[in-house]
């Protein structure tokens, strides 16, 4: 049985969404989210699939942000692991460049100004904000920690970004496209217009994936997979419904994720590709609130996101997907092959404190 998982965008809340859906399912089902034979990876589900796809398994994530230390436990550096960021890199510090003036990308902004038909929405808006002022190297040492460089260990990461010239989207991993560093490619996906710098990789600058597709559930259409499970924090199950002004953007926002999500997912279907969808529920939404680049609340979204993810998949006509899906040990921690780091084995693993993150 091949399987793809696909990790959508969502911000710091739906960073720690997926953080606490992938717990769930690695925990309902044994299944390994690692093991997947594709890993699809946009904006925060860049970050949390690159980190699951190179190592570090979901129940770890959970126990990191909650501030558990692991006596012996460091880095692919050396360094102690407890000394990472404990929000995967949420931090914003300012970038040290001239401050911006006028439309980010004047190429994009003219790009779609000519034939706005052609791109989505959230695009066209992209090219005239100005460019975001907080760097990226916080996200890009999140993931140093885990892959000092080069690209991960597994064969089929896709990270998903945006051409801030062009709107098009570019999935680093895949065959054809630009080659890059793990840690670049996921702090452009990241790389929200307006918020974060853009990311330059081989002298062409990248913004968030999440700009042309919040899921990009659809790039696994033609990899010949049985199953595809997606895990997207923008959309929801539950629609908001109260008439409040500032819900009105998460509102389109939730409605135009959910309505590509499905199209997306069509495609899939009509290709003979079994695909469940996870998304929020109404718990959810009141955890993660209406600001998704909050750094609040972090570890009780987790704590929901794991009961109500766990909810979803007990459902009859998911159960009975997911119940070929290959058995493996999902709490075992892996390191890439030649790290300098050897974690011990998850069974021997105690905590020894709490950190002060």
């Amino acid at each position: 049985m091949k399987v793809g998982l696909v990790l959508g965008a969502g911000g710091i809340q739906g960073g720690a969404w997926l953080t606490g859906g992938l717990d769930a399912l690695a925990e309902q089902t044994g299944w390994d989210p690692a093991e997947a034979d594709f890993v699809v990876g946009t904006s925060a589900g860049s970050m949390i699939g690159a980190l699951c796809a190179s190592g570090i398994p979901p129940w770890f994530m959970v126990a990191h942000s909650r501030g558990e230390v692991f006596d012996g436990v460091v880095d692919a550096r050396g360094g102690p692991a407890a000394d990472a960021d404990r929000a995967a890199g949420a931090r914003f510090e300012l970038v040290r460049t001239w401050p911006p003036i006028g439309p980010g990308s004047w190429r994009l902004a003219l790009r779609t100004l000519a034939n706005p038909g052609r791109y989505t929405p959230a695009t066209v808006a992209t090219g005239w904000i100005p460019r975001g002022i907080f760097s990226t190297e916080s996200l890009r040492d999140t993931i140093r920690r885990v892959v000092p460089d080069g690209w991960s260990s597994h064969p089929n990461l896709r990270i998903v970004a945006c051409d801030y010239e062009t709107g098009r989207r570019v999935a680093f991993g895949r065959d054809g496209s630009p080659e890059a560093d793990l840690a670049d490619a996921v702090a452009a996906s990241c790389a929200i217009p307006g918020i974060y710098h853009p990311m330059t990789i081989d002298g062409r600058r990248y913004i968030d994936g999440g700009i042309y597709s919040a899921s990009n559930l659809d790039l696994l259409r033609d990899d010949g997979l049985d199953l595809v499970i997606c895990l997207n924090p923008t959309s929801t199950l539950h629609p908001l419904r109260a008439i409040n002004p500032r819900d009105a953007f998460n509102i389109a926002f939730q409605r135009a994720s959910g309505r590509r999500l499905g199209n997306e997912a069509k495609k899939l279907r009509a290709a003979g590709v079994e695909v469940v969808l996870i998304q929020p529920l109404h718990d959810d939404l009141h955890a993660m609130g209406p600001n998704l680049m909050s750094t609040r609340n972090r570890n009780q979204v987790i704590e929901v996101a794991r009961r109500t993810v766990a909810e979803q998949l007990a459902e009859p006509r998911n159960r009975e997907l997911l119940a070929d899906l290959p058995q493996g040990d999902p709490r075992v921690i892996r390191r890439p092959e030649g790290a300098p780091a050897e974690w011990p084995d998850w069974r021997t693993l105690r905590p020894g404190g709490v950190g002060s993150d």
